[in-house]
């Protein structure tokens, strides 16, 4: 079994062409599920950001896995050949840890160690997880990629330095306008991305605000974070007349707002300049309002010319996060090798304890006498004895296992034990639990045209 990767993200493709693989919450069990049920995939986890769409599998083999794997993302995405062949990438084997790693990390982001990119990891596995499409492997990989990236922000200092898109929107108004204060600030949206970009605004001393969004309950939650208005999207071009500010990051599938609505809006203003900033995706606002006069419309990929702010401090612990990942890769790698010897062990202690089985039995008709109390002393010393005769041995095979010479030292192991019988039935049973997992160590790639 084999791990892959096929993704688009923020450096392979643009903002038009990344909303085309935008999932919906209401859409992801959907996908999983579609995924799951392919021939070939065992595990799945779909990682799904406003800058990439990345679809991780187990698969039984490589090769096969490839083509059902990318015609699951063409079909479901109404993705062309052309279109995967220019703007998709496909990574195999170790290199999928590695960049799962990184992403995690957020070394691999638009904003480098941005710590937003780890909630939505952890989302995306903690979800799959919980529509049952996760094994063994993905579950070991992603709490393994949690952890490191947990760490990497704790003890490298690479997120104390605050330059997230939500960061950047607010710094780009600030250029623009110089101070917020008695600025009207226009939030539309309510979730995470929404509340960190209020609490920038409030830092940099924003104090009216306007929080406009679908279902006005979660409009009022945040709006009572920074002592300001809640509204519903009918209300929405009301409260466009009086802002200055508009910075939209709704979860919607189409865009709320078009050309003619912020036409009508700004003749009632009498053109004052008006500041949009889409940092959704897909993009909440038409992207041809940006020839409505005086106003200026910023999305997503126009902010990455941006992202300089802090990005010199951020740079210097980038290398330490570098070393806590290419060491948890390692320890990765080592486990999964390890994995090749687990028939083995389990052949050995099947062996052990079918012949303490025995000799407890024999026991018990050679000495009628004993008593259950002696008998249950005799079997828990005996079983003792018999676990610590394994625990070197057992020990040292996983430290061969990760050695060049691996294959020899199993078979030598399973000679020396009499465990072909035992090591046959256990690796059956280990295949069907999707333990036995082998590894290609290939690298990170444009992704191959489909056959035929």
């Amino acid at each position: 079994m084999h791990i892959l990767l096929i993704g688009v993200n923020h450096t392979t493709a643009p903002i038009a062409v990344r909303e085309q693989f935008a999932l919906s919450e209401q859409q992801l069990p959907d996908a999983l599920h579609k995924l799951r049920n392919m021939k070939s995939v065992l595990e799945c986890v779909i990682v799904n950001t406003c800058n990439r769409m990345e679809v991780y599998v187990v698969v039984d083999k490589m090769e096969r896995g490839r083509d059902y794997v990318r015609r699951f993302v063409q079909t479901y995405f109404q993705a062309s050949d052309k279109l995967l062949d220019e703007h998709s990438y496909m990574c195999e084997g170790e290199a999928v840890v590695r960049h799962l790693l990184r992403v995690a990390c957020g070394l691999d982001s638009m904003v480098v160690g941005e710590t937003q990119i780890l909630g939505q990891v952890r989302d995306a596995f903690s979800f799959a997880v919980e529509q049952g499409t996760t094994g063994a492997l993905f579950n070991k990989l992603f709490k393994e990629a949690i952890t490191v990236a947990k760490r990497a922000h704790a003890d490298t200092g690479i997120a104390d330095h605050p330059v997230s898109i939500g960061y950047v929107a607010v710094e780009l108004a600030r250029q623009m306008f110089g101070d917020f204060r008695n600025k009207q600030v226009v939030i539309i949206g309510a979730g995470k991305m929404a509340d960190l970009t209020v609490k920038h605004l409030l830092s940099n001393g924003a104090n009216r605000f306007a929080i406009v969004n679908r279902t006005l309950e979660n409009a009022l939650q945040l709006a009572q974070t920074c002592r300001g208005t809640a509204h519903t999207f009918a209300e929405l071009p009301k409260v466009l007349e009086d802002a200055e500010i508009v910075i939209s990051s709704t979860g919607a599938e189409h865009f709320i707002l078009h050309k003619t609505d912020v036409e009508r809006v700004m003749r009632q203003r009498r053109h004052r300049m008006l500041l949009m900033i889409d940092i959704a995706l897909p993009r909440d606002l038409q992207p041809t309002i940006h020839e409505v006069e005086n106003v200026f419309l910023y999305d997503i990929d126009d902010l990455r010319g941006l992202v300089t702010f802090n990005m010199e401090q951020r740079q210097k612990a980038v290398s330490k996060v570098e070393a806590l990942v290419a060491r948890a890769h390692r320890e990765f790698d080592e486990w999964l090798k390890t994995l090749g010897v687990t028939p083995l062990i389990g052949a050995l202690q099947d062996k052990a304890q079918a012949i303490h089985s025995d000799t407890m039995n024999s026991l018990r008709n050679k000495l009628p006498e004993l008593t259950e109390h002696e008998l249950h002393i005799i079997h828990k010393l005996s079983k003792s004895m018999m676990n610590q005769l394994m625990r070197d041995p057992i020990l040292k095979l996983k430290e061969l296992s990760v050695q060049s010479d691996a294959d020899e030292a199993r078979e030598l192991f399973s000679q020396l034990f009499a465990l072909d019988e035992h090591a046959t039935a256990a690796d059956e049973q280990s295949r069907s639990s999707d333990r036995n997992v082998a590894v290609s160590d290939e690298t990170l790639r444009p992704i191959a045209p489909a056959k035929g």
